[in-house]
């Protein structure tokens, strides 16, 4: 399947996101943002999330304004938690472009970071609908409040409930809010807002599950950064917990509580012990029932293009290589 399936026909109102996006620093701001802000945007990336918005708020008859405001607001939001989420890791590249970080201090990164938060939430004020605006900052809480739980009470955690909660507050999270806020600016009906608050979290839960079996399989180049990284971080991801349940007695699996993720030999043990089992595979087959479930909360959804691209979006989730 082509990633440009669920693209086409919101190609046009994508190039007016991004336009908004980069109207957030006007003359009277320090240049040095608005040559940051350049500099995050080359970086790529599918704007999925905003395509999301977007194919939700068209196919509701929302306003096309306030759909191409939420699209920069959400695409601003996830930018942010990028360039604080890079300087937290320490990573120097994303998609093969430098990271801020990597040429910036620590301080002017984070404020470059706190700058694209207040733009975000700007953008989503302008909606004027305080029930949207209470939805952007639960979800901003939702994912500052995973990022603390992943610094302090993950590494060489083998437990589901932990990695289900992380992913969340990760990436679903705001797959969901990018649905939800579409819906709410598209209808009052209740149980349809509901049906895509449903349909956003479970592609967001699965688009993370496939990233995280990326992490295992794919290539070191296109990922861009090292095979296994996850685990050398000591972030005990799906595969590792398929496996962990597999072989609770193998060394390896044994000793991460204990900070067995810190010893690099090890890890890449366990790293091909992973890539030959099933865990992979069994990790994916979950990824496929969160899509299969996606799916199911746009039954009720009347005949549409914008259905059939969702759809497409959603089984374009499992679909990915690297």
């Amino acid at each position: 399947m082509s990633a440009t399936t669920f693209f086409t026909s919101v190609q046009e109102q994508l190039h007016f996101v991004e336009q908004r996006i980069r109207d957030q620093v006007g003359d009277d701001h320090h240049p040095d943002l608005r040559s940051a802000l350049e500099h995050l945007l080359s970086a790529g990336g599918k704007r999925i999330r905003p395509t999301l918005g977007l194919l939700v708020g068209n196919m509701l008859g929302a306003p096309e304004e306030k759909l191409i405001t939420l699209g920069a607001s959400v695409e601003l939001l996830h930018t942010a938690t990028l360039v604080h989420d890079d300087l937290i890791d320490g990573a120097l590249l994303r998609r093969g472009i430098p990271t801020l970080n990597a040429g910036w201090s620590p301080a002017a990164t984070v404020l470059t970071g706190d700058f694209l938060f207040a733009r975000a939430a700007k953008l989503a004020a302008e909606t004027d609908y305080l029930p949207l605006m209470k939805l952007f900052s639960e979800t901003l809480a939702t994912i500052v409040n995973g990022e603390l739980t992943q610094m302090f009470s993950a590494h060489g955690v083998i437990d589901r409930n932990n990695y289900y909660n992380r992913i969340y507050a990760k990436t679903a999270s705001l797959f969901e809010m990018s649905a939800l806020a579409a819906a709410m600016v598209g209808t009052d009906d209740e149980i349809v807002r509901y049906a895509m608050r449903t349909f956003g979290y479970e592609v967001g839960m699965a688009f993370q599950i496939v990233d995280d079996i990326l992490d295992f399989t794919g290539n070191q180049t296109k990922v861009g950064k090292p095979i296994g990284s996850d685990l050398l971080n000591g972030l005990v991801t799906l595969p590792a917990i398929y496996y962990a349940e597999s072989n609770r007695f193998n060394e390896d699996i044994l000793s991460l509580p204990e900070g067995g993720w810190k010893d690099a030999r090890r890890v890449q043990r366990l790293v091909d012990a992973i890539r030959e089992s099933d865990a992979i595979e069994q990790a994916m087959d979950e990824a496929r029932q969160a899509v299969s479930r996606a799916l199911g909360a746009l039954e009720e959804s009347p005949a549409s293009p914008e259905k059939d691209a969702l759809e497409d979006l959603a089984k374009f989730i499992v679909d990915r290589k690297i």
